[in-house]
């Protein structure tokens, strides 16, 4: 096998599981720990309420001068007359949750690689950064039939374990589609399920069907009791129609043929995607959610630099 050029693209239509183990030597170039101001700038002026790192409730005690405010248990205050405070343990290891999209949508792509390929790189790179951060991995690897779960847990194993469930539902696309699909909703919903509060979750994905009003309802949710950060795979393809021609199109199941040299429909297809696009990142805006927008023309490991690179790289 090739020895793998981390600072390229990712290649190809399907990943290897020796593919995402080599990335744990780049990934030690990433702090997660550490929020650039770039990734801050990109958050939005509404922050998170995540504050820190996941806490455990402990006790309440007589509130003493100099306590936080914020944290007056006013229930026991009013019944009993006098303040009290809420105690809590810091988790010396907080849960980080990689979420990896890979429906049929994600098995595309007109450059180096396939947007699902992408999101099983970058999965895999944050994944071993945290590891090596002292962080608990979990993660759940989902596609339009069914989802994966692996419970938070600070072992190598985890993470093989979350590479071995990306490797196997990558290497199942193409699927044909289904009368039930499970929609971006009803992950997220999943998600809900398994994230406790103070969980660092990164969603992965081309986020298809994340503005829908149930989705918007799982993500406010989401984002007030965890710090979420989305990475948004999409193709240079997908912004534009290629050059003037007639292309024969498929979705799997029906073919048809698209004329590109219609300004009308070029114009058409460029607005419709810009609007989706900008709505995206509205929502995600005005949840304190920053959106790292992941190409398959760049090197994944260049982009997470950007964000969690060493000081002084």
């Amino acid at each position: 096998m090739l020895r793998p050029q981390f600072t390229h693209p990712a290649r190809g239509a399907y990943v290897a599981l020796e593919q995402l183990i080599a990335l744990r030597f780049p990934a030690r170039q990433l702090k997660l720990a550490r929020r650039k101001r770039a990734l801050n700038h990109i958050t939005g002026p509404n922050k998170s309420n995540f504050r820190g790192r996941g806490i455990d409730f402990e006790e309440v005690r007589n509130y003493q001068p100099g306590d936080d405010i914020r944290g007056i248990d006013w229930r026991v205050t009013a019944r009993t007359g006098e303040a009290h405070t809420k105690l809590f343990r810091e988790e010396r290891e907080r849960p980080v949750i990689m979420v990896i999209d890979q429906r049929p949508a994600m098995f595309f792509g007109s450059r180096h690689c396939f947007k699902s390929v992408l999101a099983a790189h970058l999965a895999s790179l944050l994944s071993w950064a945290a590891l090596d951060g002292g962080d608990r991995i979990g993660g759940l690897v989902f596609n339009h039939r069914e989802h994966s779960e692996i419970r938070p847990r600070r072992s190598r194993r985890n993470v093989l374990a979350l590479l071995s469930q990306i490797e196997s539902f990558n290497a199942s696309l193409p699927l044909a589609p289904q009368r039930e699909n499970q929609s971006f909703a009803e992950m997220l919903a999943n998600l809900r399920r398994i994230a406790k509060p103070g969980s660092d979750i990164y969603l992965v994905s081309d986020f298809a069907g994340a503005t829908s009003e149930d989705a918007r309802r799982h993500l406010f949710q989401l984002s007030r009791h965890a710090q979420v950060t989305a990475l948004a795979c999409h193709d240079p393809l997908e912004r534009e129609l290629p050059r003037a021609g007639r292309y024969a199109v498929t979705d799997g199941e029906r073919r048809s043929e698209l004329d590109t040299a219609d300004q009308r429909i070029r114009a058409h297809y460029q607005r419709s995607m810009a609007a989706q696009s900008a709505t995206l990142q509205q929502d995600l805006q005005r949840l304190g959610i920053p959106l790292l927008a992941a190409s398959t023309e760049q090197a994944p490991l260049s982009l997470l630099q950007t964000y969690y690179g060493e000081a002084g790289r």
